[in-house]
């Protein structure tokens, strides 16, 4: 008897150690994997710098396995180093052509627009040589500077003035005379913000969204009207050889969300959603 009883209590014992070990199993069955550490490299724009850097912060503070990294120049100089074999996850250029050329290089396929831009005149704040209107820019003797004709924003401003010249109010000879006053062309735009402000130019073309806090104390804006302005259309794409594609899109389906969205508008964009005048 004594020995049954022994017999009894061992099965129980393994049925409840089999128990145990099997709700063990099914705990760990259930847990939530943690998502696997990523870096993105995004290539964009120079003019999406303070915008991006905020959009930066929200995205890793929701996302706290992603860490993101940016080279800001030029969109056409981001361009080369990607057909050069550059590495990058996303590239976000200020204009479409720059964006065609990284398709037709086979390095991304679908792009999509994210955002659009228009551009103003900037003029430094003490304004020494008396710019007040667009006429004022044709003026013998005043100091502009452009970006350079392969620079969206270069690309930009010289339809601007083409626009310009054609008018009667401005007159034939308008976008010549203009033309005659430009002392440099720079390689992205915030190298033109940077003389404007610092006085070693009378008067620039910008992106109204390079107009930001810090640099509106040391410039003013004289605005371009619609009808000879210019929206600026901003695609997005996710490169054919990134390291991690699933992440570059999550990242760019953020931008595209009213999240994304409203941080761009912060900061003057124009949302995709919104009506951006010009044409």
């Amino acid at each position: 008897m004594k020995h049954l009883w022994r017999v009894q209590l061992l099965f129980l014992v393994c049925c409840f150690l089999l128990a145990a070990c099997g709700g063990s199993a099914t705990t760990s069955d259930n847990t939530t994997p943690v998502p696997k550490p990523a870096h993105l490299e995004i290539f964009a724009a120079a003019s999406l710098t303070e915008s991006f850097n905020e959009i930066r912060t929200d995205y890793q503070r929701a996302h706290a396995n992603v860490t993101i990294s940016y080279d800001f120049e030029g969109s056409q100089a981001l361009v080369l180093k990607l057909t050069q074999g550059a590495a990058a996850d996303i590239f976000a250029s200020a204009d479409q052509t720059n964006m065609k050329k990284a398709q037709d290089a086979g390095l991304v396929t679908q792009s999509q627009v994210f955002a659009r831009n228009k551009l103003v005149v900037i003029v430094p704040a003490s304004n020494p040589a008396n710019i007040t209107s667009l006429l004022d820019l044709a003026k013998t003797g005043n100091k502009i500077v452009l970006g350079a004709p392969a620079v969206p924003v270069g690309k930009y401003s010289l339809q601007i003035l083409d626009k310009l010249g054609k008018d009667s109010r401005y007159g034939a000879s308008y976008e010549k005379s203009v033309k005659a006053n430009i002392v440099s062309q720079e390689d992205q735009v915030k190298a033109v913000v940077t003389k404007v402000q610092t006085g070693e130019a009378d008067a620039g073309i910008v992106y109204r969204t390079d107009v930001t806090a810090a640099v509106a104390k040391k410039v003013k804006i004289i605005d371009i009207p619609d009808e000879f302005n210019v929206v600026a259309e901003y695609p997005i794409a996710v490169l054919k050889n990134a390291s991690n594609a699933t992440d570059a899109q999550a990242f760019v389906r953020y931008l595209l969300s009213t999240d994304g969205q409203a941080v761009l508008k912060k900061y003057g964009f124009i949302g995709i959603g919104d009506s951006g005048g010009a044409g």
